[in-house]
């Protein structure tokens, strides 16, 4: 019988594993991350697959799609303007 076990991100954005799951990690070991809506899968790699990776992602180059330094900074004060006038919207 499988007992789930629970992974908690703390407050400040850190994943807590269960020393039962740590205790079968060895160190410096790296893993592919998936995410998908329903779950988020570790994936041990094996160390020619941590090159094979890494020649993918330097092929593919940047993301076309990511946004300019610019374009963040706009897109955080948009969203601090926003919630600055709800608050003052609130105590009004």
């Amino acid at each position: 019988m499988t007992i789930p076990l629970i992974a908690k991100v703390t407050l400040d954005q850190k994943l807590e594993i269960p020393a039962e799951i740590l205790s079968q990690l060895q160190p410096l070991t790296e893993y592919e991350i998936i995410v998908n809506e329903e779950e988020i899968t570790l994936k041990k790699l094996p160390k020619r697959k941590i090159d094979d990776l890494r020649r993918r992602i330097d092929e593919l180059g940047e993301d076309p799609e990511q946004p300019t330094l610019a374009e963040i900074v706009k897109i955080v004060k948009e969203v601090r303007q926003e919630m600055w006038e709800q608050k003052n919207a609130g105590n009004s």
